[in-house]
């Protein structure tokens, strides 16, 4: 009787950090963080794929980021749209700065 020896693969985060290169040691944090926000294996394989590429190539930087920008839970989305600066003078922001440290320095 023949037995089917199916190996079980563990898949391995990849330990190519370089701290000595500022871009890639940057990128290998991105990769970490995705790593372990991530626990399905298909994943997990294309993430290490995206890594192993990028020790690689030297201009894959923005690919990299491109690519692994789905797979990132940290990354806010973009929303576009225009955004409204409230500004104040000087004068008034002190004048309310000086009215909260009294109100918390009493309460």
């Amino acid at each position: 009787m023949m037995e089917n020896s199916q190996e079980t693969k563990t898949l391995s985060k990849l330990n190519l950090d370089r701290p000595q290169d500022f871009r890639f040691h940057i990128a290998y944090e991105v990769y970490s963080q995705a790593w372990e926000d991530n626990t399905s294996e298909s994943v997990r394989v294309r993430l290490n794929e995206l890594v192993s590429s990028l020790g690689n190539s030297e201009n894959g930087y923005s690919a990299f980021y491109g690519q692994i920008g789905k797979y990132r839970k940290d990354l806010p989305s973009f929303t576009s749209g225009n955004t409204r600066i409230i500004t104040q003078r000087k004068r008034a922001w002190q004048e309310s700065d000086t009215k909260d440290r009294r109100n918390r320095r009493y309460r």
